[in-house]
C-alpha cells in the first residue's frame, strides 16, 4: 500500500468522503470580502512601488476604486505614494511597525513588556554565546554547521530564530521606551 492510498476501512460506510469539487477554490477565498479588505490584503504584500492598475487587478476591483482607497491609505500613512507616470504605491513599513508597537502597548502592561524583553534578551545572549557572534548576520551558515556540529537545517533554524528574537527585542524595547498609550498607567519601569 502506498502512503497516499486511503485504507478501505477509513470510512465506516455511513459517511461519504468529502466532495472536494464542492469546496471553494483558493482563488475565490482570496477574492472574498469587501473591496477595502481585499485592497488592504494586497497593500500589506507590496514590497516595491506598484502601479494602481496592478494593485486593482490583484484586489479584483476597478482602477478608480483602487485609486480612491490608495489615496485614503496614503493619508493614513499605510502606503507611500511614488509620483510619476504612472503613480505607484508601496507599503509603508514604518506605519506597520508603529501599529505593532502600539498593539503591544495596548495589550500588555509595562511590567509584562519589560519581562518579555528580559526573556528575549536572555535567549539572544544564548545564541550569541553559542555562535560567538553579536548578530545572526555575522554567522556563516557553512561555518556554523561545521563548528557547531549541526545539520544545515538545524543551523538555519537557530539563526532564523535568533533573527526573530532580535526583531522582537527591538519591538519590545520601542514599546517600553515610547510614551504610554492613552489610558495606561504612566510611570518609570526599571529594566
Amino acid at each position: 500500500m502506498d502512503l497516499t492510498d486511503i485504507p478501505g476501512d477509513a470510512y465506516d460506510g455511513e459517511e461519504s468522503p468529502p466532495d472536494l469539487d464542492a469546496l471553494e477554490s483558493p482563488d475565490s477565498l482570496l477574492k472574498g470580502g469587501s473591496i477595502r479588505e481585499r485592497l488592504l490584503d494586497v497593500v500589506i504584500g507590496l514590497r516595491t512601488p506598484t502601479k494602481v492598475s496592478t494593485i486593482a487587478e490583484s484586489a479584483d476591483c476597478d482602477t478608480e476604486t483602487a485609486r480612491d482607497y490608495l489615496e485614503w491609505f496614503d493619508e493614513m500613512g499605510m502606503v507611500q505614494r511614488h509620483d510619476g507616470r504612472p503613480v505607484r504605491y508601496e507599503r509603508n513599513d514604518a506605519y506597520f511597525q508603529w501599529r505593532r508597537i502600539d498593539r503591544i502597548r495596548e495589550e500588555y502592561s509595562e511590567r509584562e513588556i519589560v519581562d518579555a524583553l528580559d526573556d528575549t534578551l536572555n535567549q539572544i545572549e544564548g545564541y550569541r554565546a553559542q555562535f560567538d557572534a553579536t548578530h545572526p548576520d555575522d554567522v556563516s551558515l557553512v561555518d556554523a554547521t561545521q563548528e557547531q556540529n549541526l545539520s544545515t537545517e538545524a543551523a538555519w533554524e537557530a539563526l532564523s530564530e535568533w533573527e526573530t528574537l532580535e526583531q522582537r527585542a527591538a519591538l519590545l524595547d520601542e514599546a517600553r521606551r515610547n510614551n504610554p498609550v492613552a489610558g495606561s498607567k504612566p510611570g518609570p519601569v526599571d529594566a
